[in-house]
């Protein structure tokens, strides 16, 4: 076998590189993991520790302040799987600046990327975008909120609901109807008329508000690309990061099983330990087996959105339901191995079981994501 062969499949020394300094960083904050995950706003000494490992540099571009020339989707795979294994928070506090700002790295003006991309590399401005309404979901185009050009000025009112960063976030990436279609604007949160509320947590705390848009005039120049093609941008940040979902779950499905094993191992029963007993060696395997599997195509998937993002969204999709379904059944076998001690409540396990339930829905539900799939399996068929 060449040696090219050998590396078919391994991960190049730069990323291996990035995945050392996530899980260095990811170590780091294992102290205050647990109470940062239970937040919903940012945890100063994780925002002080993300900042000082320079990993936000990954989700900016080089020209404006970032590690590579372009956002890399199989890099930020790498270090969300990295993260999402200890904190959610820290997870979501890296993810999101690449998340709220990646429309602007590709469709904003010189001067919008001059003004906010370095300041997002270097987390001195939070991101945030805004999708949802508390009407609309899945289906954005039904969504209520408008963008009216009126003497000079950008016009947004609107309501957008569950939206992640709420309240902590510097700009919000806001999209809604102007004229025909659809465009995204940046509205920062400063801006009159703009206030956030905080009426929804999640069973697994998050940074999260509503964001409503009360005549709140923008600069022409805060469009976000052209009028009316917004959901074009929408689409490339949905093209590059839905992926990396896929990775923070195959790191929270690892975590989960780290912990039911290191129970197995020590715990005994019936004159053995768990790890020899009855059904929890087929589970333990059964789960060693599926997150192997969820990996391999959760990085297949992030290497071919990394050379062409729109072209390979099937396969992003594909990883992001997979991982995210393996994690749900990861964390469920786990909890049932360690028994009472998996439910304890403030344990690590029963966090990674919370943490795990709405990856099953945020960035396309699985539903949403199977029937766009099948739809593109029939068309290609002919």
């Amino acid at each position: 076998m060449s040696n090219d062969q050998q590396d078919l499949f391994a991960l190049p020394q730069r990323y291996l590189d990035l995945q050392a300094a996530a899980r260095e960083l990811a170590a780091d904050c294992a102290d205050i993991a647990a109470r940062a995950d239970e937040s919903d706003s940012f945890d100063p000494d994780v925002r002080k520790r993300l900042v000082a490992s320079q990993l936000t540099e990954v989700v900016v571009p080089a020209a404006y302040g970032g590690r590579f020339e372009k956002v890399d989707s199989l890099a930020v795979t790498i270090v969300r799987e990295a993260l999402a294994g200890e904190s959610a928070h820290l997870d979501s506090m890296f993810a999101m600046q690449g998340i709220g700002s990646y429309c602007i790295s590709v469709g904003g003006s010189e001067e919008l990327k001059q003004e906010w991309l370095p300041k997002v590399a270097r987390l001195d401005a939070v991101a945030a975008l805004g999708l949802t309404e508390p009407d609309v979901g899945s289906d954005l185009k039904a969504l209520s909120t408008t963008i009216v050009e009126r003497d000079g000025k950008l016009i947004v009112n609107g309501h957008k609901s569950f939206i992640t960063n709420g309240g902590d976030a510097d700009f919000y990436s806001i999209l809604g109807r102007e004229g025909d279609g659809y465009s995204l604007v940046l509205v920062p949160a400063d801006a009159p008329g703009l206030r956030t509320e905080r009426p929804h947590q999640i069973i697994a705390p998050h940074v999260l508000s509503d964001v409503i848009l009360d005549n709140v005039e923008i600069p022409i120049g805060n469009r976000i690309g052209e009028p009316g093609k917004g959901f074009a941008l929408v689409l490339a940040t949905l093209a590059t990061f839905r992926v990396s979902v896929a990775g923070a779950a195959v790191g929270l499905a690892q975590a989960a099983l780290d912990e039911a094993v290191a129970h197995a191992k020590t715990r005994e029963g019936f004159g053995v330990t768990l790890a020899r007993l009855g059904s929890v060696p087929e589970h333990l395997a059964k789960c060693w087996t599926d997150i192997e599997m969820a990996r391999s195509l959760t990085y297949r998937a992030a290497a071919a959105s990394a050379r062409d993002a729109r072209a390979n969204l099937h396969l992003s999709s594909m990883a992001k339901v997979a991982a995210t379904e393996v994690a749900a059944s990861v964390v469920d076998r786990s909890v049932q191995i360690m028994g009472r001690f998996g439910l304890v409540r403030g344990g690590k396990l029963e966090r990674l079981y919370r943490e795990a339930r709405p990856m099953r829905i945020y960035e396309g539900s699985t539903e949403v994501i199977f029937d766009s799939l099948a739809k593109q399996l029939v068309r290609d068929a002919g």
